[in-house]
């Protein structure tokens, strides 16, 4: 199996569609048409993970964080990011970033950790929006059946944890064949009268492309009348951070005692007590200050993330108790998840997970 053809099954199962505009994810190096030898699944692609992966003959290496983010120019092998992918370059291994595609997931980073701490009723925080699209088509009754299958298989359908979903009125159309038409029933500048079904289906905006050629493909007519609409409605499964309840309420300090050693950390940073009981919980995995405000709006009682800033942590306003538990310890179930999702995928070759240590935060206690 050729690493493209990896990546498109990975893709399958998280598709690249889902991150952030700013995210540089993808293949970051490495010839697409060589074929595996071995994948090692990592955190962040660090010469020593490149050193791992040489050792272990795994010639692609899936990674969380992009070791290329931005204003790489040149690789002299001046620092750790340049030693790293030339050092991959130079061993024909090929590195594959997820990053944000995964945080906005809904098995992805936050749901790992709203399992860890056993939360319940999970909802995304901050769901994507304006990514829903609606697809009106009219179709010939005897061709409905095929037309759907077309559709479904490109991908139309998909609502939440549903598939193959869709609706169907029957009417009557009109069409006269005029000139230079070749068409699939009637003649020439006669008007013809059909029994047709009106099929709607919802799609995320990028699969636009694949679904109206699969529609066009398996449609009888020589002009398929369809519209597409951009609708309004919020994606309910993608986006950033994850909030649910926990089974019992908890004192606030007895939850930090709680959260110390599910996450096993040295430390919690936290925004003053409130005095209420911990029930509803957010969280967001690594820098995540951005959805303080979302967490309180669904009146969380505790939020969970990284790299909380001093003034942030004022925006708790005594409604809610902020907790900084690090960058790398809210993201530290990744590399996991991501190595049970390519052991179902792939079983024709090794799958590794890396045992080196990526994480550049030590602590002095």
């Amino acid at each position: 199996m050729t690493i493209s053809e990896v990546i498109s099954k990975i893709e399958q199962r998280i598709p690249l569609q889902q991150a952030e505009d700013f995210d540089n994810v993808g293949l970051l190096c490495g010839v697409p048409d060589r074929n595996v030898s071995g994948i090692l699944v990592c955190h962040d692609a660090l010469e020593n993970v490149v050193d791992e992966a040489i050792q272990k003959n795994c010639n692609l290496i899936v990674c969380f964080h992009p070791i290329i983010f931005s204003g790489l120019k040149s690789l002299t092998g001046k620092n750790y990011v340049e030693r790293a992918v030339l050092k991959a370059i130079e061993n024909k291994i090929a590195i594959y970033a997820i990053h944000t595609a995964f945080d906005n997931d809904f098995f992805g980073v936050n749901h790992g950790i709203c399992s860890q701490l056993g939360l319940k009723d999970l909802t995304i925080l901050q769901p994507k929006r304006n990514n829903l699209k609606q697809l009106t088509v009219f179709v010939p009754k005897e061709q409905s059946e095929q037309v759907k299958e077309a559709l479904f298989s490109a991908g139309a359908g998909n609502i939440g944890f549903y598939d193959e979903c869709s609706f169907t009125l029957n009417g009557k159309g009109t069409f006269r064949p005029t000139e230079g038409s070749n068409p699939f029933s009637g003649q020439q500048d006669v008007r013809e009268n059909a029994d047709e079904d009106m099929i709607s289906v919802i799609f995320e905006g990028y699969k636009q492309g694949r679904i109206i050629s699969a529609m066009k493909a398996a449609h009888p007519y020589e002009e398929v009348a369809h519209q597409v609409y951009q609708l309004e409605n919020n994606n309910q499964h993608t986006g950033l951070g994850m909030y649910g309840d926990l089974e019992e309420e908890m004192e606030e300090q007895d939850f930090l005692r709680f959260v110390k050693e599910k996450f096993g950390l040295e430390l919690i940073k936290h925004s003053d007590l409130t005095g209420k009981k911990i029930k509803r919980v957010g969280v967001l995995g690594g820098s995540g200050a951005s959805g303080i405000k979302a967490a309180l709006s669904q009146k969380c009682d505790a939020y969970l993330t990284g790299d909380i800033k001093y003034h942030d942590y004022f925006l708790a306003e005594s409604k809610m108790m902020i907790c900084d538990i690090g960058h790398y310890e809210s993201e530290q179930f990744v590399t996991q998840q991501l190595f049970e999702i390519l052991s179902q995928k792939f079983s024709t070759f090794a799958i590794s997970k890396s045992i080196e240590k990526t994480n550049p935060v030590n602590y002095f206690i």
